[in-house]
Protein backbone atom coordinates (compact mmCIF):
# COMPACT_ATOMS: atom_id res chain seq x y z
CA UNK A 1 0.00 0.00 0.00
CA UNK A 2 1.60 3.79 -0.85
CA UNK A 3 2.14 5.79 2.09
CA UNK A 4 -0.08 8.61 2.41
CA UNK A 5 1.11 11.95 0.84
CA UNK A 6 1.32 14.47 3.72
CA UNK A 7 -1.23 16.20 4.49
CA UNK A 8 0.37 19.84 3.77
CA UNK A 9 0.97 19.01 0.10
CA UNK A 10 -2.76 17.73 -0.12
CA UNK A 11 -3.97 20.92 0.81
CA UNK A 12 -2.08 23.28 -1.30
CA UNK A 13 -2.81 20.85 -4.48
CA UNK A 14 -6.21 21.12 -3.10
CA UNK A 15 -6.56 24.98 -2.79
CA UNK A 16 -4.22 25.42 -5.87
CA UNK A 17 -7.19 22.58 -8.13
CA UNK A 18 -10.04 24.55 -6.90
CA UNK A 19 -8.60 28.05 -7.85
CA UNK A 20 -6.67 27.09 -10.79
CA UNK A 21 -3.86 29.03 -9.47
CA UNK A 22 -0.82 28.75 -7.44
CA UNK A 23 -1.06 32.43 -6.44
CA UNK A 24 -4.54 32.39 -5.28
CA UNK A 25 -4.16 29.05 -3.62
CA UNK A 26 -0.82 30.78 -1.59
CA UNK A 27 -3.44 34.10 -0.39
CA UNK A 28 -5.65 31.29 0.87
CA UNK A 29 -3.15 29.02 2.84
CA UNK A 30 -1.22 32.20 4.12
CA UNK A 31 1.53 31.01 2.37
CA UNK A 32 4.41 32.40 -0.89
CA UNK A 33 3.12 30.94 -4.10
CA UNK A 34 6.58 29.36 -4.06
CA UNK A 35 6.12 27.44 -1.14
CA UNK A 36 2.92 26.35 -2.84
CA UNK A 37 4.80 24.97 -6.25
CA UNK A 38 7.59 23.60 -3.68
CA UNK A 39 4.46 21.55 -2.15
CA UNK A 40 2.59 20.88 -5.35
CA UNK A 41 6.30 19.57 -6.31
CA UNK A 42 6.62 17.24 -3.56
CA UNK A 43 3.24 15.29 -4.00
CA UNK A 44 4.18 15.44 -7.73
CA UNK A 45 7.44 13.15 -7.21
CA UNK A 46 5.69 11.49 -3.92
CA UNK A 47 3.03 10.31 -6.63
CA UNK A 48 5.53 9.66 -9.73
CA UNK A 49 2.79 11.83 -12.00
CA UNK A 50 2.07 15.86 -13.33
CA UNK A 51 -1.04 17.11 -11.49
CA UNK A 52 -1.18 20.26 -13.36
CA UNK A 53 0.22 21.76 -16.59
CA UNK A 54 2.14 24.35 -16.29
CA UNK A 55 0.92 27.38 -18.36
CA UNK A 56 2.23 31.12 -19.57
CA UNK A 57 -0.76 32.19 -17.61
CA UNK A 58 -1.96 30.27 -14.70
CA UNK A 59 -1.96 26.08 -13.99
CA UNK A 60 -4.74 23.78 -15.49
CA UNK A 61 -4.97 20.29 -14.01
CA UNK A 62 -4.02 17.27 -15.70
CA UNK A 63 -6.76 14.45 -16.35
CA UNK A 64 -5.24 12.55 -13.87
CA UNK A 65 -4.75 15.93 -11.76
CA UNK A 66 -8.58 15.95 -11.76
CA UNK A 67 -9.46 12.91 -11.20
CA UNK A 68 -7.66 13.14 -7.87
CA UNK A 69 -8.62 16.85 -6.51
CA UNK A 70 -12.48 15.27 -6.15
CA UNK A 71 -12.01 12.74 -3.48
CA UNK A 72 -9.25 15.10 -2.15
CA UNK A 73 -11.72 17.80 -2.08
CA UNK A 74 -14.31 15.44 -0.72
CA UNK A 75 -12.22 14.29 2.25
CA UNK A 76 -11.10 17.79 3.11
CA UNK A 77 -14.87 19.03 3.45
CA UNK A 78 -15.63 16.21 5.03
CA UNK A 79 -13.26 16.82 7.77
CA UNK A 80 -14.53 20.43 7.89
CA UNK A 81 -17.92 19.26 8.33
CA UNK A 82 -16.87 16.86 11.17
CA UNK A 83 -14.63 19.57 13.59
CA UNK A 84 -16.85 22.43 13.06
CA UNK A 85 -20.19 19.45 14.45
CA UNK A 86 -17.86 18.54 17.03
CA UNK A 87 -15.53 21.02 18.44
CA UNK A 88 -16.73 24.61 17.15
CA UNK A 89 -19.75 25.15 19.90
CA UNK A 90 -19.24 23.66 23.09
CA UNK A 91 -21.90 21.01 23.10
CA UNK A 92 -24.71 20.67 25.57
CA UNK A 93 -25.21 17.35 27.31
CA UNK A 94 -28.62 15.75 25.63
CA UNK A 95 -31.08 14.53 28.99
CA UNK A 96 -31.06 10.93 28.81
CA UNK A 97 -34.36 9.99 29.54
CA UNK A 98 -36.22 5.99 30.05
CA UNK A 99 -39.40 5.07 30.43
CA UNK A 100 -41.24 2.28 29.94
CA UNK A 101 -42.35 1.34 26.52
CA UNK A 102 -45.93 1.76 26.50
CA UNK A 103 -45.10 5.22 28.08
CA UNK A 104 -42.73 6.09 25.98
CA UNK A 105 -44.63 4.89 22.72
CA UNK A 106 -48.03 6.16 23.62
CA UNK A 107 -47.64 9.04 25.61
CA UNK A 108 -44.41 11.05 25.63
CA UNK A 109 -43.25 10.33 21.92
CA UNK A 110 -46.24 12.06 20.46
CA UNK A 111 -45.37 15.24 22.46
CA UNK A 112 -42.04 15.44 22.16
CA UNK A 113 -42.57 17.64 19.53
CA UNK A 114 -44.54 19.97 21.16
CA UNK A 115 -41.44 20.28 23.73
CA UNK A 116 -38.95 20.62 21.00
CA UNK A 117 -40.87 23.71 19.55
CA UNK A 118 -40.53 25.72 23.36
CA UNK A 119 -37.12 24.60 23.81
CA UNK A 120 -35.53 24.01 20.44
CA UNK A 121 -32.40 24.25 22.08
CA UNK A 122 -32.18 20.78 24.22
CA UNK A 123 -31.52 17.25 22.84
CA UNK A 124 -33.36 14.72 24.36
CA UNK A 125 -32.39 10.86 24.08
CA UNK A 126 -34.89 8.48 24.81
CA UNK A 127 -34.45 4.83 25.37
CA UNK A 128 -37.24 2.30 26.68
CA UNK A 129 -37.43 -0.40 29.09
CA UNK A 130 -40.51 -2.94 30.22
CA UNK A 131 -39.63 -3.06 33.64
CA UNK A 132 -37.79 -0.54 35.58
CA UNK A 133 -37.33 -0.28 39.28
CA UNK A 134 -33.83 1.26 40.19
CA UNK A 135 -31.27 3.86 38.54
CA UNK A 136 -28.84 1.16 37.63
CA UNK A 137 -27.32 2.90 34.35
CA UNK A 138 -25.09 5.84 35.20
CA UNK A 139 -26.21 7.10 31.39
CA UNK A 140 -29.58 7.81 32.40
CA UNK A 141 -30.24 11.06 33.48
CA UNK A 142 -34.43 11.04 34.19
CA UNK A 143 -36.27 7.95 34.55
CA UNK A 144 -40.65 7.12 34.11
CA UNK A 145 -41.33 4.32 36.48
CA UNK A 146 -44.87 2.67 36.73
CA UNK A 147 -45.18 2.48 40.76
CA UNK A 148 -45.93 3.35 44.40
CA UNK A 149 -43.38 5.88 44.12
CA UNK A 150 -41.05 3.79 46.89
CA UNK A 151 -37.71 4.61 45.19
CA UNK A 152 -34.43 5.28 47.19
CA UNK A 153 -34.26 8.48 45.08
CA UNK A 154 -34.83 11.62 46.33
CA UNK A 155 -36.40 13.75 43.68
CA UNK A 156 -39.38 11.83 42.34
CA UNK A 157 -42.32 13.50 40.36
CA UNK A 158 -46.24 12.41 40.33
CA UNK A 159 -47.18 12.10 36.22
CA UNK A 160 -51.09 12.58 36.24
CA UNK A 161 -52.39 10.43 33.87
CA UNK A 162 -56.62 9.51 33.14
CA UNK A 163 -58.10 6.84 35.50
CA UNK A 164 -57.94 2.88 34.05
CA UNK A 165 -61.23 1.45 32.04
CA UNK A 166 -61.96 -1.61 29.71
CA UNK A 167 -60.73 -1.03 26.36
CA UNK A 168 -61.42 -2.82 23.02
CA UNK A 169 -62.57 -2.61 19.35
CA UNK A 170 -65.79 -1.04 18.37
CA UNK A 171 -66.82 -4.78 16.85
CA UNK A 172 -66.22 -6.15 20.15
CA UNK A 173 -67.82 -4.17 21.96
CA UNK A 174 -71.55 -5.87 21.46
CA UNK A 175 -69.66 -8.81 24.14
CA UNK A 176 -70.88 -6.45 26.33
CA UNK A 177 -73.82 -4.25 25.38
CA UNK A 178 -75.86 -7.93 25.37
CA UNK A 179 -75.10 -8.78 29.11
CA UNK A 180 -75.01 -7.18 32.30
CA UNK A 181 -71.77 -5.82 33.56
CA UNK A 182 -70.45 -8.44 35.19
CA UNK A 183 -71.50 -11.22 32.86
CA UNK A 184 -69.99 -9.49 30.34
CA UNK A 185 -66.46 -9.11 32.37
CA UNK A 186 -66.77 -12.95 32.93
CA UNK A 187 -67.47 -14.04 29.58
CA UNK A 188 -64.71 -11.85 28.09
CA UNK A 189 -61.87 -12.81 26.14
CA UNK A 190 -59.32 -11.11 28.08
CA UNK A 191 -55.78 -9.74 27.21
CA UNK A 192 -54.18 -9.98 30.98
CA UNK A 193 -51.21 -7.43 31.00
CA UNK A 194 -48.37 -8.74 33.26
CA UNK A 195 -48.13 -7.11 36.67
CA UNK A 196 -51.36 -5.95 36.38
CA UNK A 197 -53.76 -8.58 37.06
CA UNK A 198 -55.09 -6.84 40.59
CA UNK A 199 -56.96 -3.84 37.91
CA UNK A 200 -59.31 -7.25 36.96
CA UNK A 201 -59.98 -7.76 40.82
CA UNK A 202 -61.14 -3.98 40.90
CA UNK A 203 -63.63 -4.31 38.03
CA UNK A 204 -65.19 -7.27 38.59
CA UNK A 205 -65.30 -6.43 42.47
CA UNK A 206 -67.68 -3.21 40.87
CA UNK A 207 -70.26 -4.86 39.49
CA UNK A 208 -69.97 -8.26 41.46
CA UNK A 209 -68.09 -7.94 44.75
CA UNK A 210 -68.41 -11.98 45.02
CA UNK A 211 -67.20 -12.75 41.65
CA UNK A 212 -63.41 -14.00 41.21
CA UNK A 213 -61.41 -12.90 38.37
CA UNK A 214 -61.84 -13.66 35.41
CA UNK A 215 -59.87 -16.11 33.15
CA UNK A 216 -57.29 -14.51 30.58
CA UNK A 217 -57.62 -15.58 26.67
CA UNK A 218 -53.81 -13.76 26.44
CA UNK A 219 -51.39 -12.61 28.17
CA UNK A 220 -49.08 -9.25 27.29
CA UNK A 221 -46.27 -7.49 28.90
CA UNK A 222 -46.99 -4.22 28.09
CA UNK A 223 -50.06 -2.02 27.64
CA UNK A 224 -48.64 -1.09 24.18
CA UNK A 225 -49.16 -4.79 23.15
CA UNK A 226 -51.88 -5.77 24.68
CA UNK A 227 -53.48 -2.46 22.65
CA UNK A 228 -51.75 -3.96 19.29
CA UNK A 229 -53.55 -7.34 19.91
CA UNK A 230 -57.52 -6.03 21.07
CA UNK A 231 -56.86 -3.87 17.71
CA UNK A 232 -57.38 -6.46 15.47
CA UNK A 233 -60.97 -6.79 16.55
CA UNK A 234 -60.84 -9.18 19.62
CA UNK A 235 -60.71 -9.46 23.44
CA UNK A 236 -60.37 -6.47 25.83
CA UNK A 237 -57.76 -4.92 27.73
CA UNK A 238 -57.67 -2.82 31.09
CA UNK A 239 -55.35 0.38 30.47
CA UNK A 240 -55.03 4.15 31.32
CA UNK A 241 -57.53 6.16 28.93
CA UNK A 242 -54.23 8.29 28.55
CA UNK A 243 -52.90 5.26 26.43
CA UNK A 244 -55.60 4.57 24.05
CA UNK A 245 -56.39 8.51 23.78
CA UNK A 246 -56.27 8.95 20.45
CA UNK A 247 -57.73 5.22 19.62
CA UNK A 248 -60.65 6.56 21.67
CA UNK A 249 -61.00 9.56 20.33
CA UNK A 250 -60.89 8.26 16.89
CA UNK A 251 -63.15 5.61 17.74
CA UNK A 252 -60.97 2.78 16.90
CA UNK A 253 -61.25 1.56 20.24
CA UNK A 254 -64.03 2.20 22.49
CA UNK A 255 -64.49 2.08 26.31
CA UNK A 256 -67.86 -0.21 26.60
CA UNK A 257 -67.73 0.10 30.50
CA UNK A 258 -68.83 3.57 32.28
CA UNK A 259 -65.83 1.95 34.36
CA UNK A 260 -63.31 4.25 36.29
CA UNK A 261 -60.43 2.11 38.72
CA UNK A 262 -58.85 3.85 41.34
CA UNK A 263 -55.18 4.14 40.66
CA UNK A 264 -53.04 1.89 42.65
CA UNK A 265 -49.77 2.37 40.97
CA UNK A 266 -49.16 5.39 38.86
CA UNK A 267 -46.00 6.81 36.75
CA UNK A 268 -43.68 8.93 38.51
CA UNK A 269 -40.93 10.71 37.18
CA UNK A 270 -37.66 9.68 38.76
CA UNK A 271 -34.45 11.99 39.03
CA UNK A 272 -30.81 10.76 39.17
CA UNK A 273 -29.80 11.80 42.42
CA UNK A 274 -26.08 13.38 41.58
CA UNK A 275 -27.95 15.03 38.71
CA UNK A 276 -27.52 18.71 39.71
CA UNK A 277 -28.98 21.65 38.77
CA UNK A 278 -29.31 21.94 35.11
CA UNK A 279 -31.27 24.57 33.32
CA UNK A 280 -33.01 21.94 30.68
CA UNK A 281 -33.39 19.16 32.91
CA UNK A 282 -35.89 21.83 35.27
CA UNK A 283 -37.29 22.82 31.55
CA UNK A 284 -38.11 19.30 30.77
CA UNK A 285 -39.65 18.70 34.47
CA UNK A 286 -41.58 21.65 34.75
CA UNK A 287 -43.13 20.69 30.90
CA UNK A 288 -43.97 17.23 31.43
CA UNK A 289 -45.77 17.72 35.26
CA UNK A 290 -47.45 20.80 33.70
CA UNK A 291 -48.61 18.25 30.45
CA UNK A 292 -52.30 16.89 30.99
CA UNK A 293 -51.47 13.58 30.27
Amino acid sequence: MRQLPHVTWLRSFEAAARHSSFSSAADELNLTPAAVSQQIRLLEHHLGVQLFKRLAKGVELTDIGQAYALPIRKSFLEMQSATDGLFSTKRKSPIRIRASISFAALILAPRLNAFRRQHPEVEIELSTTVWSDRMSDATIDLDIRFGTGDWPEHNIHLLQIEPSTIICHPDYAAQFADKPPAQAIRDASIVQIVGSETDWDLATAQYDPNQPRPKHWMKADSSLVALQIIGSGHGCTIVTRSFAKHELADGRLVAPLPLQLPAIKNFFLVERDDLGQRDDVRAFIDWICAETL
